[in-house]
């Protein structure tokens, strides 16, 4: 799937221009059928204005601490019995290769669970998607649901039978340790 993304930034007087229309094709898993990721925007550091509206290189899939990143992401609905295991090494293997350290972030002993230093925030556009955290707690959520996502540990499960499109703007932040987080929250 193609998402069109218009970019705009500043002519050397600082007047506000168009600088790009054009679409930006999903990257998929050949070890994830379904599974979709389009790479929309980001960057390692804080943005900057003026600016000309150039796409800022960056590294990783996740952002480094005040870097960001804008993305889609779909989740495909879960293998039923009668569809092929998945190849979990081959599958972390291209993830990495494709999206440098995503793979990396993922639970070796509990697939698609994973944990990152950024907050993130998700809007659900189509499907039906179960966000799952800690002891298997989860939330169902349907399109035009949105979600922020303070650093937790979680994972994506589609249950329906329809792919799921969530959007997500992710920006990376410092972690605390958990005992500083607890203390001001029971302050």
């Amino acid at each position: 799937m193609k998402v069109r993304r218009v970019t705009t930034g500043h002519d050397a007087q600082g007047k506000a221009i168009f600088v790009s229309d054009e679409a930006v094709n999903g990257e998929t898993l050949d070890h994830l059928p379904g599974a979709e990721y389009h790479k929309l925007w980001g960057a390692d550091r804080p943005p900057a204005f003026p600016d000309d509206g150039v796409q800022p290189q960056y590294q990783g899939y996740f952002p480094p601490l005040g870097g960001y990143r804008f993305r889609m992401f779909t989740v495909a609905p879960q293998p039923t019995a009668s569809q092929k295991p998945i190849d979990r090494p081959a599958l972390l293997a291209e993830m990495e290769e494709k999206f440098p350290g995503l793979g990396a972030h993922m639970e070796p002993g509990n697939p698609g669970m994973h944990t990152t230093d950024s907050i993130d925030f998700e809007y659900i556009v189509s499907g039906e998607v179960w966000l799952e955290l800690d002891d298997g707690a989860a939330v169902h959520l349907r399109a035009g649901d949105t979600v922020v996502q303070n650093g937790t540990r979680h994972a994506w499960r589609n249950r329906g039978t329809e792919p799921c499109r969530v959007v997500v703007f992710m920006l990376g932040v410092p972690r605390q340790p958990s005992g500083l987080a607890i203390a001001r929250s029971s302050a």
